[in-house]
């Protein structure tokens, strides 16, 4: 089969479109011959910082398509199934065998490009809506990255629990995407003090729920737009890693921060599918719109120039 191959550390252009032997699926997994595999940022972190130990080695982690086979022990698929994954090394290429561990029926008649394009940043957002924060009606909440995969479903997801969304975005062609998935207000953070603009907003008060998956360049104004009781999310460092600050700063709202991410949520099966069955749900029902743009297998380099260079909006796809 064809896949990407990463030989050393490094840049885009490591990635490399080779023929590899197709995976033999083990007990427990189950053969997909995949429609779609998603793109991360995670992928860039893992790229740059592949361990020699490791290499050569086939990236991503997502996809969706039709099961081959099924390994010794599966009975929850069979050859035909039309399955999404997440958590399946190798997705970077037409075959993977996935862990049965990771692996979900698409609902019927689902396009598996859109279930390849929602699982890791669908379940983030809904980890990070329904599992860091209890998102309800009356809210106002924070999304960080609002035009990103995880921030247009986030904007999605908060303006269903009948929440006021505040986004922002890095600039200003990237408004309209965060507008278009219902964000009341949108912000770009790159050249307005999206704090300042929020607390003259909420006449002081503030918001009860920050999404934060940008890090060092946004932390300390999350705290100073903070509300009663509030709750930052952060999820991500884009930006770098959130520096060392003082805890006091949260005293004058009683706030709340975690640093975490969708594993700490689905840590069980029973957990993962519920989430995943409920995100696919409420795509299938038109509740949630997923934005995607493709790419050719082949061309994963220029895929993964673009998001590094901010150039995406919503979620990006590799088709074989």
């Amino acid at each position: 089969m064809k896949a990407i191959r990463i030989h050393q550390a490094g840049e885009p252009d490591v990635l490399q479109y080779e023929d590899v032997a197709d995976p033999v699926v083990g007990p427990g997994q189950v053969l997909i011959n995949l429609t779609a595999a998603g793109i991360n940022y995670a992928d860039v972190g893992a790229r740059r910082g592949a361990a020699a130990a490791s290499l050569p080695l086939t990236p991503g982690n997502e996809g969706a398509g039709t099961i081959a086979a099924v390994g010794e022990g599966v009975t929850e698929f069979k050859a035909g199934d039309v399955v999404a994954c997440q958590g399946a090394p190798g997705c970077y290429a037409e075959k993977v065998a996935a862990p049965v561990a990771r692996v979900v029926k698409l609902p019927q008649g689902m396009d598996p490009k859109t279930g390849a394009a929602v699982m890791l940043q669908g379940l983030t957002a809904h980890a990070m809506a329904f599992g860091a924060c209890q998102m309800k009606a009356g809210d106002r909440v924070l999304v960080h990255a609002g035009a990103g995969g995880v921030g247009l479903l986030l904007i999605q997801m908060a303006k269903n629990a009948g929440a006021h969304v505040f986004a922002t975005v890095g600039s200003d062609d990237k408004v309209e995407a965060a507008r278009s998935a219902g964000a009341d207000e949108v912000i770009n953070y790159s050249t307005s003090d999206f704090d300042e603009v929020i607390k003259k907003s909420t006449n002081g008060a503030g918001v009860s729920a920050i999404f934060d998956s940008v890090g060092k360049a946004t932390f300390l104004k999350d705290v100073n737009c903070l509300g009663s009781r509030g709750v930052i999310a952060v999820f991500g460092s884009a930006s770098g890693a959130v520096e060392a600050f003082d805890i006091a700063a949260l005293a004058r709202v009683g706030g709340y921060v975690t640093r975490t991410g969708m594993g700490h949520y689905t840590g069980t099966r029973e957990e993962w599918l519920r989430r995943s069955n409920e995100l696919l749900g409420w795509v299938q029902a038109g509740k949630l719109k997923v934005r995607s743009t493709d790419y050719p297998l082949a061309q994963a380099a220029r895929a993964h120039t673009d998001l590094q260079g901010r150039k995406t909006v919503g979620k990006l796809l590799l088709i074989p």
